[in-house]
């Protein structure tokens, strides 16, 4: 089943609703990511509340099976059903909700993933319906801000006590901390990665690593790989190559931004717990 095609057509039942400003395809399928297992995102822009009705509506129209119903909770209504043997996620908006959200990114250098999925969404994202609409919040999303980029960087740049402790960790075999503290350097390892290439994060937790990494023109030599070795490989291995890759990283920073001063992070990120000398 071609999605893109679906995806059109669900739009034109969602748009004969007046209160429907505008309908944008996101997701997966708006990057040509998709697989089997790919979901449609579906992004409705209201101008005014939508209700039950309004939602429920294309729904009984599409014969699609209820999943989730939610109500209005951070300023989205969503829900998500089965038609024709597809998944659908649909995010609902007010419009005017969605154009605060962008400015929050791209003129305050928000780094709140959850409002730089958004941006990235409707950087990406496919017009369905509302043409006008999305071309000119496309326009306030086109240019990544340097500030955001120098902002996503400093978010990440700390790599947290538990890394400090990667050694004792190691030893004593305390796995589950150990791996905790592996992902959240590599999370952070993405966090920068971002802001270096000037990419608005569209998942918050960095879902399709492997098709972001390869977009990214700054980045260490075969990052894709090294990253997907750090869950594959002797832990002690995967933990000498986390220290390399963030020395890496650190690199680039310096290079791409020379004004951030990174000593003091540097030397955080190599310090090692000392161990205590037992003696008999």
């Amino acid at each position: 089943m071609d999605l893109n095609i679906l995806a059109s057509d669900i739009a034109k039942i969602y748009e004969r609703n007046p209160k429907v400003e505008a309908v944008l395809l996101g997701g997966s399928v708006s990057r040509n990511w998709n697989d089997n297992y790919s979901d449609i995102e579906i992004f409705v822009f209201w101008k005014e509340s939508p209700t039950d009705i309004d939602r429920v509506t294309p729904i009984v129209k599409l014969k699609g099976d209820i999943i989730d119903f939610h109500p209005y909770e951070d300023e989205e209504w969503s829900e998500t059903y089965i038609t024709q043997g597809v998944k659908l996620e649909i995010s609902n908006f007010l419009t005017v909700t969605m154009n605060k959200v962008i400015d929050d990114v791209t003129l305050s250098f928000d780094t709140n993933l959850d409002k730089q999925c958004i941006a990235a969404t409707v950087h990406h994202g496919v017009s369905l319906s509302g043409d006008l609409v999305i071309k000119r919040m496309k326009e306030k999303v086109n240019k990544y801000p340097n500030e955001l980029s120098v902002a996503m960087i400093k978010q990440n740049i700390q790599l947290g006590n538990r890394w400090n402790n990667r050694e004792a960790l190691l030893n004593r075999k305390d796995w589950l901390m150990l791996y905790k503290g592996m992902v959240d350097v590599q999370t952070n390892i993405m966090g920068m990665l971002f802001g270096l290439n000037r990419q608005y994060v569209h998942h918050p937790a960095f879902k399709w690593q492997k098709q972001t990494l390869e977009s990214m023109m700054i980045a260490p030599e075969n990052i894709g790989k090294r990253l997907e070795s750090i869950f594959l490989d002797d832990p002690a291995i995967s933990i000498k190559e986390l220290e390399i890759m963030i020395q890496d990283v650190y690199e680039l920073i310096q290079m791409e931004h020379p004004q951030i001063d990174l000593s003091v992070v540097i030397g955080k990120s190599l310090f090692l717990r000392p161990s205590n000398e037992l003696g008999e």
